[in-house]
Parts: C-alpha cells; structure tokens; sequence
C-alpha cells in the first residue's frame, strides 16, 4: 500500500538514488540545483510515497528568496524536484506529492518551480506571468520559470538561495 510520509523519514542516499534514477547524475549542474545551494529542504512542505519498504517518489521544498532590482527582498519557495521511480511513472504519484506539498505550504511565501508550463499550469496554477524579468544563477528557458501565488513580484531582480534560510518556510 502506498504511504505519504515526511521526507525526512526516509534515509538521505535512498532520496539521492532516487533523483539520480529520476534525472541523471549530471542532475546538481542544472540551475535548480544553484538556486538552493547552501540551504536545506523545508521538512514541513517535503514529502516522500512508499511501498512497504520502497521509496516509490519524493518532492522536496526549498527557501529561495527574490531580491529586486528596486530593493525589496522577498521569500519564496522552490518547489522540486518532484522524482517517481520510472517504474512507477504515470500513475498519479507526482500528482499526489504536489498535492500534499501545495496543501503545506498553503498560506505561506509564494512558490516558484523550474517545469512544463502546461501540466503544472493545468494542474496546479503555475504560470510564467511574473518571471518574465527575473534574473537566474544559470540558464532557464524563460516559459518554463513558473510561480503561484499571492503578490508575486512582476519586476526585473534575481532568484537565489533565501539568506540566513531557517528550515521553516
């Protein structure tokens, strides 16, 4: 039967095989990976569906922040990876981990992810409306930059790792 648990019940290595089954060794150069450098994911918004003993997927949340070019600072949070062992693809279970995730952070910064625009805009309410202007630690292809939520900043400014991050969202 499969379970909804904590990330951070299940070992660290058996996450990090997953990812690299899900999206390859080379996975920590893509542009996701800088903008969370330096901090941890957010236990509350991270989540991991077992089988038993088998990791089956994973979605972890991350404190970024948007610091814009007319000074203002705002936190945000990555949402993803979202990883389903390729066995089990197409089943629902990335959907149910955004899910539980979504219902976590609800109230909380708005969310930004790296994905296709049309299923996490079907889906979920993500679009790239706001981040037309926003300034990444690496290359993004600009309609795959999407964010949700309330007073989402439309200006130009960077995204980057959330300073002095604390494991709260």
């Amino acid at each position: 039967m499969t379970q909804m648990v904590p990330i951070d019940s299940i070992a660290g290595e058996a996450v990090e095989q997953l990812l690299d089954r899900a999206f390859g060794r080379d996975r920590h150069a893509r542009t996701a990976y800088r903008l969370r450098a330096g901090t941890h994911a957010i236990a509350a918004l991270s989540f991991a569906l077992v089988d038993g003993e088998s990791l089956l997927g994973s979605i972890q949340c991350w404190p970024v922040q948007f610091d814009g070019d007319d000074g203002s600072v705002r936190p945000l949070v990555l949402v993803g990876p979202v990883a389903i062992v390729p066995e089990r693809q197409q089943e629902g279970l990335g959907r149910r981990l955004m899910e539980a995730a979504l219902a976590a952070a609800a109230g909380g910064p708005p969310l930004v992810l790296i994905g296709d625009p049309e299923y996490y805009g079907r889906f979920f309410g993500f679009d790239a409306a706001a981040t037309a202007q926003w300034r990444l630690p690496g290359p993004v292809e600009r309609h795959r930059l999407l964010a949700r939520g309330a007073n989402l900043p439309a200006l130009p400014g960077v995204l980057g790792p959330r300073r002095h991050a604390s494991a709260a969202a």
